[in-house]
């Protein structure tokens, strides 16, 4: 299918007379007043059988056609760039409309082709709905004419019609042929690069920054890690009179994939969705990322990752990988904005030490801003199975920014040393938990192998009539779907092994960020979801008649950090 739609829906070949009147309800319209529908379509596979498919071809044969014959009130509904398998095109739907409205007496169109390719649906126009509605369908190439009833051609009409279908089938086939050889050598799929990325002129097959757009790119991840959502971001473009996609691709002097924008600078939270979702910005090509059930079903839908094809650094990235995955990450949290539409660095960060639930941030408009606090949901819904575990946002603040500060600086001053005990803890905490999950994957695969041969030997006794076809029906169901399970439990935990066994590469990459921090001089949302993964707050200990408060973080890549420990050994 072509990205630009052309699409005419009415066009008058007589200039005195442009449509039917709209049909009274009360009196029909005289059948002199009715108008000739002259109907054209190409799509983009027609386009390239050349010029005798044109739509203006198209529209000299009609006309002629109409003119030779005496057909009056000559309308045109024209369809430009859409398949003939898809009768949902805005020409098609203008011209039933008028069809059922019984504003036509005849409907031209150069061939069968030209009405649809979908032999079942095109029957069903031509001997149900126009005949209910008493239009004369002429196909002219094909010499069909549903007025005579008793042709040899109308005969061959569903023939035709199946060749057509047919066509349709085999072309859409070759072209998927064709996706698939170029998705798999790594070649880009779509037509238009993602925002942020133009082609280069110099090689269309390759994709070059485009640096105004790539700031917006940026700008919207930057946002994303502060622990703004979708809608917040949108909003906030808005207010920044950032242009949206469409506005900026027309200003850049491209055409876009919709029409121009009444507000140029509304941007909506499906929009940020896209950009936030797409991996390509990382530098790699992402391919087969959807898929449609037939040329009948048109609606797309999502591939799932393992079936979907990656090619690294196939063009430069507008965003590091790791910051990618940590919006994925963040995004996956999806935190409950308060009534105020206030929300707070740490929100989706938070958990009670003791139940392990989520910490929800309270707050309203009459707080000043240090009574603003997290308090553990299982208390908060009052199911009595957690105590009254709460803490200041103040005060957290400041207890994490005094931990951060210390870890920062500790990495800057003993490096080596905090190296060799993270190693030494990662180690010992990973060995035990490899082992089960290894014994685990070994278990799911040796089980996945055995309903391979249960299967044959069910299907074996079915055909044997050993055990009857429900019975091979209900057995062969439940052997597909305990496979299915256990293959997607393989798969996380191979996932999780490889990710467990990465742990060095892992410390290493906290250790670079630390180092980029070394001059950070306050806690900010950015930082706070780039280092931090969780943060977990221990019940109020009030035994010394002052009330103290623990908590534990748990940074990115490497989980939690001994610091005191630490700082006791170097001390020692």
């Amino acid at each position: 299918m072509t990205s630009e739609r052309n699409s005419v829906i009415m066009a008058p070949a007589n200039p005195v007379k442009t449509v039917a009147p709209e049909k009274e309800e009360t009196e029909m319209i005289r059948a002199t007043e009715k108008i000739t529908a002259l109907y054209c379509r190409l799509s983009q596979e027609d386009e390239r059988l050349g010029e005798s498919l044109s739509i203006e071809n198209q529209k000299r044969i009609l006309e002629a056609y109409a003119k030779e014959h005496r057909f009056p009130n000559p309308v045109f509904f024209v369809d430009d760039g859409y398949s003939g398998t898809d009768f949902n095109r805005p020409g098609f739907q203008a011209m039933l409309n008028e069809i059922e409205s019984d504003h036509v007496a005849v409907l031209l169109t150069k061939d069968l082709s030209r009405l649809g390719r979908n032999s079942t649906m095109t029957g069903m126009f031509i001997n149900i709905t126009f005949a209910k509605h008493d239009v004369r369908y002429i196909a002219i190439n094909d010499n069909f004419d549903s007025a005579n009833q008793n042709s040899v051609d109308n005969d061959f009409a569903g023939i035709r019609m199946w060749f057509n279908e047919f066509y349709a089938r085999d072309t859409s086939r070759k072209i998927r042929a064709v996706n698939k050889a170029k998705g798999e050598r790594g070649e880009h799929l779509t037509t238009n690069p993602p925002f942020g990325y133009i082609k280069d002129p110099e090689n269309s097959k390759q994709w070059i920054i485009d640096e105004e757009a790539a700031k917006v790119v940026r700008h919207i991840f930057d946002l994303c890690m502060e622990g703004r959502g979708p809608m917040q971001i949108a909003k906030q473009l808005t207010e920044e009179k950032v242009l949206t996609i469409t506005a900026y691709t027309i200003k850049e002097g491209r055409k876009g994939l919709a029409p121009a924008p009444e507000d140029p600078y509304h941007w909506d939270s499906t929009s940020v969705v896209g950009i936030l979702e797409t991996r390509d910005y990382t530098g790699c090509t992402v391919n087969f990322k959807t898929y449609t059930n037939s040329i009948w079903d048109k609606k797309t839908r999502e591939n799932p990752v393992e079936k979907q094809a990656i090619f690294y650094n196939t063009q430069p990235a507008i965003i590091d990988p790791e910051v990618y995955e940590k919006v994925q990450e963040i995004r996956s949290q999806r935190h409950r904005r308060t009534k105020t539409g206030k929300s707070h660095m740490f929100s989706g960060l938070v958990y009670c030490a003791d139940c392990k639930s989520r910490m929800y941030y309270c707050t309203t408009s009459y707080f000043e801003e240090r009574q603003d606090h997290f308090v553990c949901a299982n208390y908060r819904s009052n199911t009595g199975s957690c105590s009254a575990h709460f803490i200041r946002a103040v005060v957290l603040e400041q207890m994490v920014w005094e931990h951060l500060k210390e870890v920062i600086w500790y990495v800057g001053h003993y490096e080596s040393h905090f190296r060799s005990i993270m190693e030494a803890k990662l180690q010992a905490e990973s060995k035990e938990t490899l082992r089960v999950k290894r014994k685990q994957l070994e278990k799911d695969e040796k089980r996945i192998q055995e309903l391979d041969r249960l299967f044959i030997h069910l299907y074996e006794d079915n055909v044997a009539s050993r055990i009857s076809d429900d019975r091979f029906t209900m057995m062969s169901q439940a052997y597909e779907s305990e496979q299915y399970d256990l293959k997607a439990e393989a798969e996380v935990l191979r996932q999780e092994i490889e990710t467990q066994e990465q742990q060095n590469q892992n410390l290493e990459q906290f250790i670079q960020k630390a180092r980029k921090y070394a001059e950070l001089t306050e806690l900010t949302p950015y930082v706070a979801h780039e280092l931090i993964k969780a943060i977990y707050v221990g019940a109020p200990d009030k035994s010394s008649g002052k009330r103290r408060q623990s908590i534990h973080i748990c940074y990115d890549l490497i989980g939690f950090i001994p610091l005191s420990e630490l700082m006791t050994q170097e001390m020692a």
